[in-house]
Formats: C-alpha cells, sequence, structure tokens
C-alpha cells in the first residue's frame, strides 16, 4: 500500500504581539483558517500569544495540523502552546528557524518585530543563494511591509543585489492573495 503523501506545509513567521492595527489579527485568523481550508499544514513558531496564537487557533478550529517550534528561552514568554498535533522544543532561535524551515514547503511572513523581519531575511538569503526555491510571501495587511519592500527596491537600485532578489518575494494584501499565490506556485 503507498504512504499517503503530506499536506503542503505554510510556515508562517508573525508576531508574538498583536500590533498597533486590528486587522492584523483579522488577517492572521482568516490565514489559518484558509490553510486549514486547503488541507495544508501549519508550521509555526508554537507561541499561543499576539498573532502567532492568532494563526494557531484558527488553523486548529478549522481542523489543520499544527506543527509548533519553540526555543527553550522562550516558553514561558510566548506561552508555549502544547495541545498541538507536533510540538518540538529547541535549544536555541536558530534551531527554532531550521526545524521551521525544514518542515515547510513555502513561507509567509505576517506582520511582526525583529523576529519576524530575522526569518524572513535567513530564507530570502538562502534563496538568493540558490539554497531553496520555496515560495516567499509577505502578508502585507493594510501596508505594513511597504516600507521593507521599499527598502528591498533601494537594496537594488543601490547595486547590493541583483534584480532577480525582488522576484524571490510575493507580497500579497489579503490572506485571498496569500491562498491564490500558494496555489499558484505548487501548480
Amino acid at each position: 500500500m503507498p504512504a499517503t503523501p503530506m499536506p503542503r506545509s505554510v510556515c508562517v513567521y508573525c508576531g508574538s504581539r498583536m500590533g498597533a492595527d486590528p486587522a492584523y489579527a483579522e488577517a492572521a485568523r482568516d490565514a489559518g483558517a484558509r490553510i486549514a481550508q486547503n488541507g495544508w499544514r501549519l508550521v509555526y513558531g508554537a507561541g499561543d500569544v499576539g498573532l502567532m496564537g492568532e494563526v494557531a487557533n484558527a488553523a486548529q478550529s478549522n481542523g489543520a495540523e499544527v506543527f509548533g517550534v519553540i526555543p527553550v528561552h522562550l516558553f514561558d514568554r510566548e506561552v508555549g502552546k502544547r495541545d498541538l498535533s507536533t510540538f518540538v522544543i529547541t535549544e536555541n532561535m536558530h534551531e527554532r528557524k531550521k526545524v521551521m524551515y525544514m518542515n515547510s514547503d513555502a513561507i509567509v511572513v505576517l506582520p511582526g518585530g525583529a523576529g519576524s523581519l530575522d526569518e524572513f531575511f535567513e530564507v530570502l538569503t538562502w534563496r538568493q543563494l540558490g539554497l531553496h526555491d520555496k515560495p516567499i510571501l509577505l502578508l502585507n495587511t493594510n501596508g505594513y511591509w511597504d516600507p521593507l519592500l521599499a527598502l528591498a527596491q533601494h537594496v537594488v537600485t543601490q547595486g547590493f543585489a541583483d534584480a532577480s532578489m525582488l522576484a524571490f518575494v510575493t507580497p500579497c494584501d489579503t490572506p485571498a492573495e496569500m491562498e491564490a499565490a500558494l496555489h499558484a506556485s505548487w501548480a
């Protein structure tokens, strides 16, 4: 009997805070629900706070498998969510990012802070170096990532990256656009 293929896995990087705009939490819930409705698995930072908690709870309540990865030093701060399909505790942030990346087929970055930026730039750099070809999407809720997109254009304009780098990132204004972009990238 052939093995059942693993569902596609979507790694979501996002804030452990809610942010200033209620639309961020609404988009996180919508993204989590869409991941579940497509039969995809959510891979995320295993927190139960902020946008992380919103996306995970929405994915779970809509029937998704949820794979969470949290470093031991953030377990209390991010309120490690233990009721996940898979729950991994790592020794440090580097290991967390590696486990999340290795267990995903695509990366989606929701609004977040320095940690989300760190995660984004790492997978973007790996893509630029040809280490992977996974889709990288920015969920640009209410223009949150507009300054980041402008910075990326500036880096290219100033000669520090080839214009091809810009094609490695797909901005999506809504979770519906995110869903469509994921389908298109896997077609």
